[in-house]
């Protein structure tokens, strides 16, 4: 079995794939960003008169994201405790590792899943947190 999940209540993908699939009892999402839903901005982003990013609040961005991240799990008919893996992304480890965790901590508190955060150096828009997650569903 598998079905493929896309809502309006989480930012619309940036490429050509769907928000989550579920095959069998695990439901995979792809990418989830900070971007708000149909607005496409991101909370916290300062940008000076050329358009240019000059500063980001990693805090509104992790609230976001895992806003996000629940809104596609509630699409799929999953909930914030069936997940089991996260993956995470930072474009700046050393900067926001300590927000982002305490964050994490409190939105994750009582949830068992597995979890690997990883520095990178970009991602596709100008965000400074991804989170790639899967969930275990009841058949």
């Amino acid at each position: 079995m598998s079905h493929v999940v896309r809502t309006d209540q989480a930012p619309a993908p940036v490429g050509a794939y769907p928000h989550a699939r579920r095959v069998g009892d695990l439901l995979f999402l792809s990418g989830v960003g900070p971007r708000t839903p149909g607005s496409n901005a991101i909370p916290g982003n300062v940008y000076d008169d050329n358009g240019k990013l000059v500063s980001y609040d990693i805090e509104a961005q992790c609230r976001q994201v895992f806003a996000n991240v629940r809104a596609v799990l509630e699409a799929s008919g999953a909930r914030w405790e069936d997940l089991v893996d996260v993956t995470v992304f930072l474009t700046d480890m050393a900067r926001d590792f300590a927000a982002y965790n305490k964050l994490y901590a409190e939105y994750f508190a009582g949830v068992d899943a597995c979890r690997t955060t990883l520095g990178i150096t970009a991602l596709p828009t100008p965000i400074a947190i991804e989170l790639k997650c899967i969930a275990a569903l009841k058949s």
